[in-house]
C-alpha cells in the first residue's frame, strides 16, 4: 500500500515562492511507487486549492499553482480537503513545506492537530516559539545558552517615540548591529546597521513585514549550522559553514545571486564540534522540537559559541543547507524525506496513548 501523503505549500507569507521551490523538490525527490502525493495549494491570499493526485515528477513550480476558481477560504474547507481519492479515507500524513508565518508558526499545526491528522515536522508550541525570535530567544535565555545581546520593540512602541528605540539600541548594543523581523525567515527585511541612519532606515524596512522586531548585537564570528534530526531522542548531522561573499547572508545572497559559500564539513576542531551539537540538542529540547531543526550559531576565533537562532522549516530543496548536512552525513535526499514523514507518523503514535477523559 502507498502513503497518502498531503502536501501543503505556497502560504499566505513572504516566504511564498520560497516554499513552491520547496514543494517541487520534494514531489521529484518522492518516490512514486511508495507515495500517493495530495498537492494543496495555499494561494499568496490565503485560499487553499486541493490539486489533482500526481503520479509522477512535475517540472515546474507552475504546474503547483491551480485555478483560483477551486479555491477557497480556509473557514470554508470542504470536508474532502484532507481526504484521498477514495473519499472514505483520509490521508496518512501531511507534509507542510510552508515557510514564515501562517505556515511555519504554529496555525497550520493547530489546524491538523484539530483534525487529529498526522503531520511532519515541529508541532504548534515549537513552531510559534521558534518562528518569533523574540520569544526563542527568551526561551534559549532561560535554558542557559549563550546568546549575543538582543532588544526588541513593537510599532506603536517605536511609533510612539522612536528616538527612545533608536537610544536603547545605541546604549545596550551599539554598532554594528542587525534588525529583524520577530517572525519571518529566509533573511527577510534583515538589515546591517553601521550607523543611526542606517538603524533609521532598517527599523521601517522590518516593521514592513512584522509588528515586532528585534536587533542583535554584531559579533565577529563565523556563521557554523547544525542539522537535528529526530523526535525524543534527536541527532545531528555535520557542521557546515555559510561564508558569504556580500557584507552578510541576506535574502538577495541566499536566493538570487548565490553570493555565498556553503562548506560542509565545516572546518571545525573536534571540541567546536562537540560543543555545537550539545547546544543544538539543547535548544532543540527547550522549544520541545520533532522532526527536524536547523541550529544556527556564531563561532567565535577563541572558540566561543553562541546559538543564533534554530528554524524549525529550514530551506528543503537539495541544495538547502539543511538537506546539505544530512547528505554529508550519509543520508540522501530522499531517504531524509522519508525519515522526516516517519518521524511525524511516530510521534502522532505517541500522542495517541495521551488520555483524554477522566
Amino acid at each position: 500500500m502507498k502513503t497518502k501523503l498531503g502536501l501543503l505549500y505556497g502560504g499566505k507569507s513572504a516566504e511564498h515562492k520560497v516554499s513552491l521551490q520547496t514543494a517541487l523538490a520534494v514531489i521529484n525527490a518522492l518516490d512514486h511507487e511508495k507515495f500517493e502525493i495530495h498537492p494543496i495549494f495555499i494561494m499568496e491570499t490565503g485560499e487553499w486549492i486541493k490539486g489533482p493526485l500526481l503520479d509522477g515528477p512535475v517540472e515546474t513550480v507552475a504546474a503547483l499553482q491551480f485555478s483560483r476558481g477551486e479555491a477557497l477560504p480556509p473557514t470554508a474547507l470542504a470536508p474532502t480537503l484532507f481526504q484521498a481519492e477514495n473519499k472514505n479515507e483520509s490521508f496518512d500524513i501531511i507534509f507542510p513545506l510552508l515557510h514564515g508565518p501562517n505556515g511555519e508558526d504554529g496555525t497550520v499545526q493547530g489546524l491538523l492537530e484539530l483534525l487529529n491528522l498526522p503531520y511532519v515536522g515541529n508541532g504548534v508550541l515549537a513552531s510559534s516559539a521558534g518562528m518569533d525570535k523574540v520569544i526563542m530567544k527568551n526561551i534559549f535565555a532561560q535554558a542557559g545558552l549563550p546568546q549575543v545581546n538582543y532588544v526588541w520593540f513593537i510599532r506603536s512602541e517605536w511609533e510612539q517615540d522612536n528616538n527612545s528605540a533608536y537610544e536603547k539600541v545605541e546604549a545596550e548594543l551599539g554598532y554594528p548591529c542587525f534588525v529583524k523581523p520577530a517572525n519571518l525567515g529566509s533573511s527577510v527585511g534583515i538589515s546591517k546597521c553601521s550607523n543611526r541612519e542606517e538603524l533609521v532606515e532598517a527599523f521601517k524596512e522590518a516593521f514592513q513585514f512584522d509588528r515586532k522586531i528585534i536587533i542583535e548585537e554584531g559579533v565577529i564570528a563565523r556563521e557554523v549550522e547544525l542539522g537535528v534530526l529526530g523526535n525524543d531522542n534527536p541527532e545531528c548531522s555535520v557542521a557546515g559553514e555559510i561564508i558569504p561573499k556580500v557584507e552578510f547572508y541576506d535574502y538577495k545572497a541566499k536566493y538570487e545571486d548565490g553570493d555565498t559559500a556553503l562548506v560542509i564539513p565545516a572546518d571545525i576542531t573536534k571540541d567546536e564540534y562537540e560543543l555545537l551539537y550539545g547546544l543544538a540538542i539543547k535548544a532543540f529540547k527547550s522549544l520541545d522540537c520533532s522532526g527536524l531543526v536547523r541550529a544556527d550559531f556564531f563561532l567565535t576565533k577563541d572558540g566561543k559559541a553562541y546559538i543564533n537562532e534554530v528554524n524549525t522549516m529550514p530551506g528543503f530543496t537539495p541544495f538547502s543547507m539543511f538537506p546539505l548536512l544530512w547528505k554529508h552525513t550519509g543520508v540522501e535526499y530522499p531517504q531524509l524525506i522519508e525519515r522526516l514523514v516517519k518521524l511525524g507518523m511516530e510521534r502522532f503514535d505517541e500522542k495517541q496513548k495521551i488520555k483524554y477523559t477522566i
